[in-house]
């Protein structure tokens, strides 16, 4: 299978020219609406195919349009109160005639919700050699309360995750601007929240993705090239539940989108993506650009569904952090195919183990390879975090079967909260063993799953 290179739209990621780089639970207490347990149950699946994605990002650049807009079948909220809006739609059936349930025309769609558009600007200040230089990456989001909560892309936003010199600018349609603060972010979801200091917002109408069928009509609201702001695109659902893989310097995750032909650029990245009844449907991702034969493709983009992310949105809100997401308290590699040829089984290879963590307390070792997790096979690190992420949550109780000496091995394991202090436990962990492989010799040392370290 040809691997898949995307444009991540936002930030989409890149600074300086046009290009592409390689980039990468329970509801809150007083939000209106109630979706039931958003998190998926456990599910069989095999090996998860999935592609590559490049997400990029564009530079920040023009100003912000002027633009009226009218409410359409919205639902006033208390001005101090901070509240998601959701509304109800029909569902789509194919035989029936979607006028009925009162779609709006693009021109309608777009005045409603312009106002609740945001482009997104990350500064970074850098000193080189003593010359102090800022770059500046775009991206988009949506307003969603009232009272100055934005959404958007985690990617948008992840360089001032760990740096408070970065600094984030929020622009609106009509010429407002405000510095915004980071609420929260998720990675593994790629779901990032903001607060700026204003009231009286006109938040989006959060729908129901899971109403979506192939072929009914999508739009998207955004900054292309972080210079061509508030643009309007449309398109059709092309394909749903899709699995692809987004990877940057830091690493990769796996998540679960809807496809679109709905034109999606650099800058577009953390954008609402509309259903035709003026309902957020998808936050706009990443773009596919070209195979790694060079096959050059138009017209395939992708969004997280709504209803992936709805809980996710709520808990940054509320906690900074999505409560209730499981970890394991490991760091974790895919089992190379170098190993594999020599018989070595495909899985997940188990690096570290964090002291006191879950992991530890199930018995699992360094160098073990977790193959399966109840009855879904894990054929690499990504398949676990795909498993974990859209099966389990923390207190779950799920049976590993591990490679351990060329033996199947099965262990019980309770999943531990993901957590700052889980987190930063992970990373301490993560830290002492480089410095250790490190002082071992020249540093650079390949992970040879038979129970031993050898240098490459």
């Amino acid at each position: 299978m040809d691997e898949f290179n995307f444009y991540n739209s936002e930030n989409d990621g890149y600074r300086g020219g046009l290009g592409g780089y390689v980039d990468p639970e329970p509801t809150m207490p007083g939000t209106p609406y109630s979706t039931g347990p958003m998190r998926p149950g456990k599910k069989k699946r095999g090996a998860a195919k999935v592609v590559a994605l490049v997400l990029v990002c564009a530079i920040a650049g023009g100003g912000a349009g002027v633009g009226g807009a009218y409410l359409y079948n919205r639902v006033a909220g208390p001005s101090n109160s901070t509240v998601i809006y959701e509304e109800d739609r029909p569902q789509v059936r194919t035989v029936v005639n979607t006028n009925s349930g009162q779609p709006m025309t693009p021109e309608q769609l777009y005045a409603a919700n312009l106002a609740s558009c945001v482009g997104i600007t990350v500064n970074t200040t850098v000193n080189i050699f003593g010359q102090t230089t800022t770059s500046a990456a775009s991206g988009s989001g949506f307003v969603l309360t009232q009272d100055g909560y934005i959404a958007t892309n985690y990617h948008v936003i992840e360089s001032a995750v760990n740096d408070s010199s970065v600094t984030i600018q929020v622009s609106f349609a009509d010429g407002g601007k405000y510095d915004a603060r980071l609420v929260g972010g998720e990675k593994d979801n790629d779901v990032a929240v903001l607060k700026i200091e204003a009231s009286g917002l006109t938040p989006v109408t959060l729908g129901d993705s899971s109403k979506l069928v192939v072929g009914e009509s999508v739009y998207a609201i955004g900054n292309p090239l972080g210079e061509l702001t508030y643009s309007l695109t449309d398109g059709i659902v092309s394909a749903l539940d899709r699995l692809i893989t987004t990877s940057d310097s830091s690493g990769s995750a796996t998540l679960n989108v809807l496809q679109t032909n709905c034109a999606i650029n650099p800058g577009n990245s953390g954008g609402p993506l509309f259903d035709s009844y003026g309902n957020v449907i998808g936050i706009t991702t990443a773009k596919y650009t070209q195979s790694s034969s060079g096959v050059s493709a138009e017209g395939l983009g992708f969004a997280l569904p709504i209803n992936d992310v709805k809980d996710i949105l709520s808990d940054l809100i509320a906690h900074g952090y999505v409560t209730g997401k499981p970890y394991m308290g490991v760091q974790v590699d895919s089992v190379s195919s170098e190993a594999q040829r020599y018989g070595i089984s495909a899985g997940a290879v188990i690096v570290s183990v964090a002291k006191d963590s879950c992991a530890e307390k199930a018995g699992l070792q360094v160098n073990d390879i977790i193959t399966a997790i109840d009855d879904t096979a894990i054929d690499s690190s990504s398949a676990l975090t795909a498993a974990l992420t859209t099966g389990y949550k923390a207190g779950d109780t799920a049976t590993l079967t591990v490679i351990r000496n060329q033996q199947e091995v099965e262990l019980t394991i309770t999943f531990d909260e993901k957590n700052a202090e889980t987190e930063a436990n992970n990373q301490l962990q993560q830290n002492t063993q480089q410095q250790q492989q490190q002082q071992q010799g020249n540093g650079y040392y390949y992970q040879w799953p038979f129970g031993n370290m050898f240098p490459w």
